[in-house]
């Protein structure tokens, strides 16, 4: 075996044999082991098969998942979007060039696939009973659901793959890095590649082989000229494209890239779905909404790169409008779960949500399925056009999927792949032998040109060539870049397991590389908006191009191309009419003749003696100019413990211990083993957790403390409503430690074992973030008289707000009229606690009350008090107002929300409009609408014209 240890730093790495490697066996080989890799494991597990996960970081950690996610983009939830709708939607926003079949698997299994996550312990938002908290966050639709606290997903994830019966049927090898799926009678049958620390070669027989690998996020180069950041994750540079491709399988979409809008840099996304729901949203520099578009797609990023070009810009993500409690409840997210560098980026420029916009710009290019359409071509079981290999999340080219989709492909892949048992033929020893080769060539010219370098010079060819707006010339400059690369690569040098993996990632880069510029010169149109914009072919040409194009590689190595017609739908969309019928082959797509800037009558003559080479003429080594940035190599860290009892800890969580055996820990004299105690009980999750937990949130430590209430709140999914939790966190109520308060409330309100007089004694509390939660918990009782009681006396404008906001929600519909009810005496304490806010000094409590008004109805004496509310100085109560008389006579309100269209604040006439579309079937309404439908914002404008 070849191995690192005990090797001089200047020692370059043996050249393991070929004949020395490492043979694995198993039913299904997943590569990746991120977000559709681990969902593939345990379904394919769960079927019965044995399985081997590979992965070239740990799978703890790995995936784009890595940090957590903040939101869903996707989830069709029942009562809240319909399988049909969100099928139209992504046809809509992909150009009518889909395959409805795969899109409609997301759309009919994703609300399976949150309830499957939410039994593991993802956190999704819900409202106070217990519905998903979906939010409309595109003008048509409602399929974002939050997740505020999803930092912890991929642990969660982790903790599923190690449960005893999953360890039996699955064996994880981290640090194992593929780079060539194996093939024989035309079907995947293993793969080959090597251990990225100790360097030796590996190779895998497999029934079926899952690619899960991820987007091809290192494409192009960003602003900042840091290799690593990138928009997507670094990590992922193409592994999966580029052995989808060798092994013969069809990739499709590929010239339509994944560009992106994000903070001007910093590459990190400005996050409107996280701000939206907050009341944030994109502005050009008069602070107009300018996105027409309905859906995040190339259109809406033609419209953003638009916008910024223009005198309108630079542009902005618009959040110093928002109360603090707003702002405060983003900046938790953003800097945590999103990006933790985030809040550090900011605070070195000296900008604060609360004074300063977002300033946003666009990402370099990337290949992503899941966020555009580029990848490898699957059908609705995730199977490639290469038998038993099949790829699944933001490598597999269904569009929009995101990480509901990469769930559910990851489950449809494994469960498909398990029916196949471990190939027992000869591996092939021709595509070992290039492997081995492949892997293995840097360490024979130890010093020649270093990773960085050469990655450096390959994607600034494809930020120069290749990036949008695109045109033949420019893409056929690109196509002889890349082929005079491939000596350069060539010539890389590596000296440890490390920088082998980096090589190898580089020629992935440089297969992406080309499929990307030969995908864009075929297709001879423009479609998608930003994703593919030719200059040269600027229209849309759905007569010729109505098509997938897909690509593969030909016997003879030749990259080759296909237009495949677009199937008929299952879901008409208007404006689309696929036909279907025969593909038609392409065949290889050339490079335009762009070698000279003109005729020439006679060549010109080069000198030969004591001349300066071309550099054509120089070896790679010597072609590298020195600028060029060379990053620091990661290290590989490892993290000391300072007592022993923590290293028992560490090996105890490997163990899957019960309770009893971590109880001595959980009882320590020393804080911090005690805190590690709870985060280990948290992660093994034996019986009894909850009772444990709740114990721990009267430790004496406050680290301690937190770390039990974060846990709770992040198995509140998974924990049963046992008698000795709600015992453990009632008594939780009376610490002196408001966290632990707030998360005892949490909980007994998510698991329904509080009461309305439990929850109504914590209105009392000092501290406003319990106050809060006992308002929810109230909410969640419909403890209308409480609340309404409460609404007159608690000093706390935060408190006040949600107070509003949930007497919305136990009282909707219930003001019908002006007379007291002596048979609803819930909605006689809605009306009269309603009243009293409208009164309140402060104004955002104003316009909560106003807003809530829309939900409970607005009877006449509070409708004269919404006409007058409508001149008020404060826009937000402008706008709340405007949101009460939606529900009011439309003789009284419509005529004043007409004029409401005139008011200076762009998002008062948005609430009007919204409202006037209530009252749409009147022909005043409809007038004063059609007048909207020229307004310089762009929400309103699109609002106004879905209500026609």
């Amino acid at each position: 075996m070849t191995t690192s240890v005990n090797r001089p730093a200047d020692t370059p790495l043996a050249v393991p044999s070929l004949t020395d490697a490492e043979e694995l066996t198993c039913d299904v080989l997943v590569i990746g082991g991120g977000t559709a890799g681990t969902m593939a494991a345990l379904t394919a597990a769960e079927h019965g098969a044995n399985v081997l996960l590979l992965e070239k970081a740990h799978v703890r950690h790995s995936g784009a998942l890595a940090m957590g996610m903040d939101g869903v983009n996707n989830a069709v939830i029942p009562g809240r979007a319909e399988p049909d709708d969100y099928v139209a939607e992504i046809t809509r926003a992909n150009d009518g060039i889909v395959d409805q079949s795969t899109v409609r698997q997301t759309a009919t299994r994703g609300f399976a696939m949150v309830q499957r996550l939410e039994s593991y312990g993802v956190k999704f938002e819900k409202d106070e009973h217990g519905d998903y908290a979906v939010r409309q966050v595109h003008r048509s639709g409602s399929y974002v659901l939050p997740m505020p606290e999803g930092k912890d997903v991929k642990k969660v994830l982790y903790r599923q793959l190690r449960r005893r019966e999953m360890r039996e049927r699955i064996r994880i090898e981290n640090r194992v890095m593929p780079v060539r799926v194996l093939t024989t009678g035309g079907r995947a049958v293993g793969a080959a590649g090597f251990n990225t620390r100790t360097g030796r070669f590996v190779q895998v027989r497999a029934g079926a082989v899952i690619l899960a690998t991820g987007a091809c996020g290192r494409l192009g180069l960003p602003a900042s000229g840091y290799l690593y950041g990138t928009y997507e994750n670094p990590t992922n540079a193409g592994d999966g494209y580029a052995m989808a491709y060798h092994a013969g399988a069809a990739l499709t979409g590929i010239e339509c890239f994944q560009i992106n809008p994000l903070i001007k840099d910093y590459n990190g996304p400005a996050c409107a779905y996280v701000a939206n729901p907050f009341g944030g949203y994109q502005v050009n520099r008069h602070g107009e909404r300018f996105v027409d578009s309905d859906y995040w797609s190339g259109q809406m990023m033609a419209e953003f790169a638009a916008e910024v070009a223009s005198d309108r810009g630079p542009v902005y993500l618009k959040l110093s409008h928002l109360p603090e409690e707003s702002v405060s409840a983003l900046e938790t997210i953003l800097h945590s779960t999103e990006r933790p560098t985030r809040g550090t980026f900011h605070s070195g420029r000296g900008h604060d949500y609360r004074t300063h916009d977002v300033e946003m710009h666009i990402s370099e290019i990337g290949l992503c399925g899941g966020h555009s359409a580029s990848g490898v071509r699957v059908d609705d079981h995730a199977r490639t056009t290469v038998p038993r290999l099949y790829a699944a999340g933001d490598l597999a080219c269904v569009p929009h999927n995101y990480m509901i989709g990469a769930f559910v492909f990851g489950d449809l892949a494994g469960a498909d792949a398990s029916q196949y048992s471990a190939y027992e033929g000869e591996l092939p020893r021709e595509q070992l032998r290039e492997a081995h080769e492949l892997i293995y060539r840097p360490l024979r010219n130890p010093d020649g040109p270093p990773q960085p370098q050469v990655e450096y010079k390959l994607r600034r060819f494809v930020n120069d060539y290749v990036a949008p707006p695109k045109s033949g010339a420019r893409l056929s400059l690109a196509l002889e870049a890349f082929e005079r690369m491939r000596a350069d690569i060539a010539a890389m040098g590596a000296r440890t397991a490390h920088e082998l993996m980096r090589c190898a990632e580089v020629t992935f880069i440089r297969d992406c590389a080309e499929m990307a510029a030969r995908s864009s010169l075929a297709r001879t149109e423009s479609r998608w908006g930003l994703y593919h914009d030719r200059l040269d072919h600027p229209a849309r040409d759905d007569a010729s191009w109505f098509h997938h194009l897909d690509l593969h590689k030909s016997p003879s190595g030749a990259m080759e191309f296909t237009a495949r017609p677009v199937a008929p739908y299952l879901v008409p969309v208007d404006g689309f009419a696929p036909a279907g019928g025969p593909s038609r082959s392409l065949g290889e797509v050339h490079a335009e003749n762009v070698a000279t800037a003109g005729s020439r009558d006679l060549a010109p003559v080069a000198a030969r003696d004591g001349a300066e080479r071309t550099e054509q003429e120089r070896t790679p080594g010597e072609r590298y100019a020195p600028s060029a940035p060379a990053l620091e190599q990661p290290s590989d860290p490892t993290r000391g413990q300072s007592s022993a009892r923590l290293l028992e800890l560490v090996a105890l969580a490997d163990e899957e211990p019960e309770l009893a055996a971590l109880q001595p820990y959980l009882s320590d004299p020393v804080p911090a083993v005690r805190r590690e105690a709870v985060a280990v009980l948290t992660e093994t999750l034996p019986p009894g957790t909850g009772p444990a937990l709740a114990a721990a949130l009267r430790d004496t430590a406050a680290e301690v403390r937190a770390t039990a209430a974060a846990s709770l709140r992040e198995l509140v999914e998974t924990l049963p409503p046992e008698p000795d939790l709600r015992d453990g966190l009632t008594a939780a109520l009376a610490e002196p430690d408001p966290v632990v308060r707030a998360a005892a409330l949490d909980v007994l309100r998510a698991l329904r074992l509080g009461g309305r007089d439990l929850f109504a004694h914590a209105l009392t509390d000092s501290e406003i973030a319990v106050r809060i939660e006992a308002v929810r918990a109230l909410v969640s009782v419909d403890a209308a008289g409480e609340l309404a009681r409460a609404a007159a006396t608690d000093p706390s404008r935060e408190i006040r707000v949600a107070i509003a906001k949930g007497l919305a929600t136990v009282g909707a519909e219930r003001l019908a009229d002006d007379l007291p009810s002596t048979a609803d005496p819930a909605a006689d304490a809605i009306a009269t606690a309603l009243t009293g806010l409208l009164d309140d000094p402060d104004a955002l409590v104003r316009a909560a009350a106003y807003g809530a008004l829309g939900a409970t109805g607005c009877p006449a004496h509070l409708t004269a008090r919404a006409l007058a509310a409508l001149s008020e100085q404060a826009w937000q109560v402008r706008a709340g107002a405007a949101t009460a008389l939606s529900v009011a006579d439309p003789a009284s309100a419509v005529p004043a929300l007409a004029k409401a269209l005139a008011d200076a604040n762009a998002d008062v006439r948005k609430a009007a409009v919204l409202a006037l579309t209530r009252h749409r079937a009147t022909e005043e309404a409809h007038a004063a609408l059609a007048t909207a439908t020229t307004d310089s914002d762009a929400d309103v404008r699109a609002y106004a014209a879905r209500a026609l």
